[in-house]
Order: structure tokens, then C-alpha cells, then sequence
């Protein structure tokens, strides 16, 4: 373990006498100075601010601070620092990475602003601004931003991450479309980052995740994005067999305009799910094609781009003639309800996860992938994502962006104790076992599960050596004393 970088805490460790004069320390020096506010241990508040979207983790911070500018981002960082204390970042409480009694936890979802600007066809948002907003935002100008399956995920946090959405192969990562950050560096300053400034922590940032900078303020690009052809194709689990290896036979010719996705769900019967699929095994394939700009011939390496947008989904017709689906939602859908497609959870609730990368998806992996998730599993959901296209290119400014040359990812998940078994973890683990085989090794960073050895591990894999150690090494240079570990996986990532 480096140095520089300090190990994840135990969570049921206590806090000493120790921590808490330095926390009540911190406090009083931020107290009268903040915009904000700051709650300690032991205060209504503090307890009111810990609960996140992943009921499974577990935040015991020394103190947390709401704040309620970017002056309060900087000074919460710099008085951290000197009390020796780590700073973990939130905004919409999607973070994979719990604080512990050696943090600060830094509430930033006061700061949610989103500008848009129509004629530049930016956005520009605070750290506690979500998709729904910014999607809400674009949709009178007919643009949208390159947001992830669930709208209601941080803007920030998902792009620092990289950032795959329903359209990656057609766009790329959100993180390679960022043209701009205000952030608040380990030592305290807030700098204005972007290819001509401090251009190193620039492509750290975009991609790299939280641990080198908080960010107070982004700018990106949107896209001509009114209406895609969309939805999902439900099949019973009897059927999954056939769809999945018809999907994987077509989908290696398919245009960078579609991107898809099939996942196998054990689904509860909860009442607000479709009749149909309450309580039910069943195999659904996710669909976006991207129509593209109806205010702008389309040209493609200087050649028209004759597509068909008269509602013909080759693949998706190929795949009706598989097997009957269950339910059927493709159609042209508004940008704005992008998030319908994978119908993400929005409620908390304790939830176990663990991404990876497939470097091919052959036959015998389908086979493998199939019998890993039967029904009655205790595993909810597992899913693989085509990637390609636009994903496996490089951005017009280089990124830290991991991951590209990968096939298609794996994602498992299942509900964690008390609502799920108290082994979700092992059973999860074993359907990325049962692919071991034809992995990378690595994963997508936003993807990779709980902040712990084998995710760090992944996320080591996915960069390479050549990109790890840069960013191992700006790491060093900057945050010395790791005060923005907590920020991310980044604590328990081993130097080479």
C-alpha cells in the first residue's frame, strides 16, 4: 500500500477521543466562515445526511459539511487537510465509496445549477446537479447530454468515471465530450482546468475518477437529440437462450447508430412492474438508435449517410422472429425519457454489485453466462453491454478513459442483506467467475463495485500500466498527503 495513499477504514471502527477533538477542531474553524453548514456526530443533522441511494453502505464520517458555494468546497478541503483528515465527495448519494471516521464528508447537492447554452449547444452544471435536470433543461432546445441508464445519477461523479450511456457507441464516453472544469485541487485551490489549462489535470478528471480535484463546476457538449428509436424487448427465461445467441450473431455487424444491451432479471413481484413480468425470470434486450440530426443532412467520412429512419430495427425484428417477447416497447421515444429504457430503481435500498469487461463474447460464453444466472438465482440481474463504435476510440482530446478496447461489459448485481441473502456478494462474485475465461481482467471505472481490493484491482487492469502510473504519478505530485482518497477507489489502489 503506497504511502500516499491511505487504506479504507474499518466501518464499525469507533472513533477515539482523538478524532473526535480534531473533527470538533475542524468544525469550529469552518463553522463561522462557511455559507454552508457543518454537522457533527451526535446531531440531528448529521444523522439526516448520511443516507445514500446504496442502503448497503455505511458513511461514519467525522463530520460532514453542506456546501453551499465553491468557497465552501475549497476551505472544507484546505481545513481538512491540515486536521489530517480525507475528504469524501457526494452529491446524489450514488457513490460506491463510503467516508469513515477519518473524514470529512462533503455534501455538494446544494450546488445543482445547470445553464444551458443553445447556441454553443453546452451545458453547464454544479456538482449537485443530476441527469433529470439537465435532461429537462436541453429538451426545449431539442438537446440532450450524454447521460447514463438511470437520469437521477450525478452529472459529475458519472463523468469523472467516464461515463457510459445508452448511446455510447455513437457519441463515446460523456467524459470525452467535457470541454471544461472548475475544481478544487488537494491543497485547496480552485483552478479553472481544460485543454489549454493545468491540461495534465484535465485528462486525469475525464475518465480518471474523483481523487485529483472536487469539482465545482463542468462544462460539456450537447447533442441535436429530440427523439431516438428506443425501449425494450422482454422474453421469458425459457426463451433466453436462443435470443441471446441470435443477439450476439448480429450484433457483431451492427451500426454505430444502434447501441444495445441484454441483461437476464430475476424480477420480485413488486405491484409497480408491468403485469407481465411480476415475480417473473426473464431475459430483456435494451435498444437505442440513434435518428440523428433532422435539421442537418448527415454525412459520414465525407459520404451521405442514406440510413432508414422509417422504423426498421433489423435487429430488433430478427429477434421478434426468435422467440414471442413477452412485452415490446420499441418506438420512437422523446430524448427526455431516455432513462424508461433500462427503468433503473429509484428508491434506496441495499444493493451488491460488481462490474468487468469481456474482451469477446463467444458461444460457449453465452452458454456459460446463461447457466451462471438461472431462474430462482439469488442474482437479480446481470448484464452485458455491447460496446465498440465511438467507444473505442480515442477522444479528440486525449482522456484517462479506461477500458476502450474491451467487447462488451459485464455488470451483476443482487440485493445485499437484510432485503437480499447475506451472501449476495459471493453469488455475484461467481457469475463473474463462471466468464473468467474470456475477461479482460478489467473494468470500466464507474462499474467496478464497492470500493475494495478486487475493484481496485479491475480498475488497475482497465487503465493499463502506462495510463495507471500517470496517474499514480499526479497523484503523488498533488495530493501527497492523499486527503481526496476517500473521493474515490483510489484508497485502496495499490502502487506498482
Amino acid at each position: 500500500m503506497s504511502s500516499t495513499v491511505p487504506a479504507a477504514v474499518a466501518l464499525d471502527q469507533p472513533a477515539t477521543p482523538h478524532r473526535t477533538t480534531t473533527a470538533t477542531a475542524a468544525a469550529d474553524e469552518l463553522r463561522p466562515a462557511l455559507a454552508g453548514a457543518v454537522h457533527l456526530p451526535g446531531e440531528p443533522a448529521y444523522e439526516a445526511t448520511l443516507g445514500g441511494f446504496n442502503l448497503a453502505l455505511v458513511h461514519q464520517p467525522a463530520l460532514v459539511v453542506r456546501a453551499g458555494t465553491p468557497q465552501d468546497v475549497a476551505l472544507t478541503v484546505r481545513t481538512a487537510a491540515a486536521h489530517g483528515l480525507g475528504v469524501g465527495v457526494r452529491s446524489t448519494g450514488h457513490s460506491a465509496a463510503p467516508t469513515g471516521p477519518d473524514d470529512v464528508l462533503l455534501d455538494v447537492s446544494a450546488l445543482h445549477d445547470v445553464v444551458v447554452d443553445p447556441e454553443a449547444r453546452t451545458a453547464t452544471v454544479g456538482p449537485g446537479a443530476s441527469w433529470r435536470t439537465v435532461l429537462d433543461a436541453g429538451a426545449p432546445y431539442g438537446l440532450g447530454g450524454l447521460c447514463g441508464s438511470s437520469p437521477h445519477v450525478g452529472v459529475v461523479g458519472y463523468t469523472l468515471g467516464g461515463g457510459l450511456g445508452p448511446l455510447a457507441r455513437t457519441f463515446g464516453f460523456a467524459a470525452d465530450h467535457v470541454r471544461s472544469f472548475d475544481v478544487v485541487t488537494p491543497d485547496g485551490a480552485l483552478v479553472t482546468t481544460s485543454p489549454t489549462r493545468h491540461p495534465e489535470l484535465f485528462w486525469a478528471l475525464r475518465g480518471g475518477g474523483g481523487a485529483f480535484g472536487v469539482v465545482t463546476s463542468m462544462t460539456f457538449d450537447l447533442f441535436p437529440l429530440r427523439t431516438v428509436r428506443g425501449g425494450t424487448v422482454w422474453f421469458d427465461a425459457a426463451d433466453a437462450a436462443p435470443v441471446l445467441h441470435r443477439w450476439r450473431e448480429l450484433v457483431a455487424d451492427l451500426p454505430e447508430d444502434v447501441s444495445t444491451s441484454v441483461a437476464r432479471l430475476n424480477l420480485p413481484p413488486l405491484p409497480d412492474l408491468p403485469e407481465p413480468l411480476r415475480g417473473r425470470a426473464v431475459l430483456v434486450v435494451r435498444y437505442v438508435r440513434h435518428l440523428g440530426d433532422p435539421g442537418q443532412d448527415r454525412v459520414r467520412d465525407g459520404v451521405q449517410d442514406n440510413r432508414d429512419d422509417t422504423g426498421s430495427d433489423p435487429l430488433v425484428d430478427a429477434l421478434r422472429g426468435t422467440a414471442t417477447p413477452i412485452l415490446d416497447t420499441i418506438g420512437d421515444l422523446p430524448y427526455v425519457r431516455i432513462g424508461e429504457i433500462h427503468a433503473d430503481p429509484e428508491d434506496p435500498m441495499p444493493f451488491v454489485e460488481r462490474g468487468g469487461q469481456l474482451r469477446e463474447l463467444p458461444r460457449e460464453a453465452v452458454d456459460a453466462f446463461l447457466a451462471a444466472v438461472p431462474p430462482g438465482s439469488p442474482v437479480m440481474m446481470a448484464e452485458i453491454r455491447l460496446l465498440g463504435g465511438a467507444v473505442g476510440r480515442p477522444a479528440a482530446v486525449p482522456n484517462a478513459v479506461a477500458g476502450r478496447g474491451a467487447a462488451c461489459t459485464l455488470f451483476v448485481g443482487s440485493l445485499g442483506a437484510p432485503l437480499g441473502p447475506p451472501d449476495a456478494d459471493v453469488h455475484v462474485q461467481a457469475v463473474h467467475d463462471a466468464l473468467r475465461e474470456w475477461t479482460t481482467g478489467g473494468s470500466l471505472v464507474n462499474f467496478a463495485g464497492p470500493r475494495d481490493a478486487v475493484s481496485a484491482d479491475l480498475v488497475r487492469t482497465a487503465f493499463g500500466a502506462d495510463t495507471y502510473q500517470r496517474l499514480v504519478d499526479l497523484r503523488r505530485r498533488n495530493d501527497p498527503r492523499g486527503t481526496l482518497a476517500s473521493s474515490s477507489r483510489w484508497a485502496v489502489v495499490q502502487d506498482a
